[in-house]
């Protein structure tokens, strides 16, 4: 739906080029984490069943939003910089066994899992996506009906909102100056412009003292934090 001119760099550029694909790959973490807690969000406001851990129906939605909201060459595009992310946050994950109490699942299982529904929506196109990102052929064989799967349960979700049309559900109350800012507000916005919520939702960046996102239930609001750029710059270099 929407030309966000983000570039997919193979080799890695110098100069502005190096610059301009470190923003590309902020902006797409930043994105994706976005529609996360989104559907965070979606599970609480709209009282929705989750059959499983919530942070996974979580990434899910942030896929489904991607595969929907946007254009073949900018969700593409996205989906290499956020499974990238995914891939160098688990480079510098401590040992597993320290972190499998957590209700997030392993970066490396999280990358897997985006490479395979991003694949498993559209896999008569997006093969190239899954062959760089080195998804096993056993992997592969099950990503259309796993897709399928997540469409089942997102799908009516998503029905339903867009069904409502344009709305002003969506109230963004963070700064407007920022690299950051910009993003999410510009998420925000366009949102509005397509669906309605049935209760207002407040989303916002703001600094939290670390690299983070969530949503308050009890605040009915998304929060960004501030400290999630400088985060992934260094990510990304």
């Amino acid at each position: 739906m929407r030309q966000l001119l983000f570039a997919l760099a193979i080799l890695l550029p110098s100069g502005a080029c190096a610059e301009e694909a470190e923003d590309n790959f902020v902006s797409a973490n930043l994105i994706t984490i976005f529609y996360h807690e989104m559907g965070h969000a979606l599970i609480d406001i709209m009282r929705l069943p989750v059959f499983g851990q919530e942070e996974d129906a979580a990434d899910m939605a942030s896929i489904l939003f991607l595969d929907n909201l946007f254009s073949e060459q900018d969700a593409l595009s996205i989906a290499y910089d956020t499974a990238l992310g995914l891939h160098a946050e688990s480079r510098n994950e401590p040992d597993p066994n320290d972190t499998a109490w957590g209700v997030h699942g392993a970066s490396l299982q999280r990358f897997y899992n985006l490479v395979c529904l991003f694949y498993g929506a559209d896999v008569d196109t997006r093969d190239v996506f899954a062959i760089d990102m080195g998804l096993p052929a056993e992997r592969a064989r099950t990503c259309a009906h796993e897709y399928q799967l997540a469409d089942e349960s997102w799908g009516p979700v998503f029905d339903e909102l867009f069904d409502a049309g344009p709305g002003a559900s969506m109230i963004y109350t963070g700064s407007d100056d920022g690299f950051a800012q910009d993003i999410i507000f510009t998420e925000v916005a366009t949102l509005n412009e397509l669906l309605t919520l049935p209760e207002d939702l407040e989303v916002t960046v703001e600094s939290c003292g670390q690299p983070n996102a969530f949503y308050d239930p009890s605040l009915v609001k998304i929060i960004i934090c501030a400290e999630f750029e400088p985060y992934l710059r260094k990510l990304a270099r």
